[in-house]
């Protein structure tokens, strides 16, 4: 039987992660997705706000899973978070990415956890996992430049004279269409594991995934393709909203891991089911879209670069790539870096005009200071906290 005290401390610990998802919900996960949809008129803020919250609640609870079990089990050793230092490193993280809602700008949500968490696992005596620190840091540092590299260069061929728009759109279309057909969900899979469209689909005939994949594929060009000969530019704002709406769902499917992942350890005993609090974190990830986002969605949208609707699907094609790494291999990353990354990237490919260089480097310090901090203030407030206790 669990002790009233035990309960009511994990109670405070599940209000904290609520907390953290509203946060998450009203800064990155909820503005970035469809940022560039809106810098190109292609959706207002608020309906953009609304859909998104939607669509990130239908991400945590269908691919939550990885990234929660990375951050609350796998960013330290030796020792398992206790409620207390959830709740620390949850209010400590949560804090800090309002102040960057509030501010307008979007600290990145994946720094401010992983510091705070490591923060709170070293004061209580845990050992640094340095093996997925190094994955972590590879993506953090390899994400500007591929996500904003490949924005770039997609971003001028949609521009080149020398391609027609409907054919590179199209097969921009096909590539993410092989990709929506081979990303894993839960509730394709088994029970406790996850499956793939291809994979499914591919189970029961004879063609095998990669060939369902491949048609999933050539069926989406086709239709971008028919749609970019008789109505050019409904059919690239639709194109544009998709994309947008993939992002979003896999926001979801990362960003709720950063808010309830520190409360792992401690589903066992009190005996809940990991999708119970994922839909529990996807409802936060929601209420935080639908009441805070718009303010950060007009930050993004404006204040980073004047997208027009070419630019905006080279900005979001490689962030849902990019935010699919990392959803499958279990890295907390943040949305905030990704999309900002891209849309400069894609914004640079018109020459830089629209590009705001202040504002860049105002955020890249936002970024490595919101790790440090937090990684201090975990460090340093539940060691004061253990020690008065």
């Amino acid at each position: 039987m669990v002790a009233t005290g035990t309960l009511l401390t994990f109670v405070v610990a599940a209000l904290a992660s609520l907390f953290m998802a509203w946060a998450i919900g009203a800064g990155s996960s909820g503005s970035t997705p469809f940022a560039a949809a809106v810098g190109a008129n292609a959706i207002s803020v608020m309906r953009a706000g609304f859909v998104v919250g939607l669509l990130g609640f239908a991400g945590a609870v269908l691919q939550g899973a990885n990234v929660t079990e990375a951050v609350g089990t796998q960013l330290i050793g030796g020792v398992s978070l206790t409620a207390t230092a959830a709740i620390v490193g949850l209010l400590t993280a949560a804090i800090l990415v309002a102040i960057g809602v509030f501010t307008g700008y979007p600290i990145a949500t994946a720094f401010t956890v992983t510091g705070a968490v490591v923060g709170v696992g070293l004061a209580l005596g845990g050992d640094p996992a340095w093996a997925k620190y190094r994955q972590i840091a590879t993506l953090w540092v390899l994400t500007p430049f591929v996500g904003g590299g490949v924005a770039y260069f997609t971003a001028r061929l949609l521009r080149a004279p020398s391609v027609p728009e409907r054919y590179a759109i199209a097969v921009l279309g096909g590539l993410v269409g092989a990709l929506v057909a081979t990303i894993e969900f839960a509730a394709l899979g088994p029970a406790g594991q996850q499956g793939s469209i291809a994979g499914t689909l591919g189970a029961g005939l004879p063609v095998g995934a990669s060939v369902v994949a491949f048609g999933c594929a050539f069926l989406v060009a086709a239709v971008l393709y028919r749609g970019l000969v008789t109505d050019p530019e409904a059919t690239q704002r639709r194109f544009l909203l998709a994309l947008g709406g993939l992002v979003a769902f896999s926001a979801g499917g990362s960003q709720v891991g950063l808010a309830i992942g520190p409360l792992v350890p401690l589903l066992g005993e009190f005996a809940i089911p990991l999708p119970a609090v994922l839909a529990g974190g996807g409802i936060g990830l929601l209420l935080g879209s639908w009441t805070g986002a718009p303010r950060m969605i007009k930050a993004l949208a404006q204040d980073y670069s004047s997208l027009g609707p070419r630019r905006s699907i080279a900005a979001l094609i490689p962030s849902f790539a990019i935010a699919q790494a990392a959803v499958a291999f279990g890295i907390p990353v943040s949305f905030n870096e990704i999309v900002v990354s891209a849309i400069i990237g894609s914004g640079y490919a018109a020459g830089g005009s629209g590009v705001s260089r202040r504002k860049m480097l105002y955020t890249i310090l936002a970024w490595i200071g919101s790790l440090v901090l937090a990684l201090a203030l975990g460090y340093g407030t539940f060691t004061v906290i253990d020690t008065l206790a």
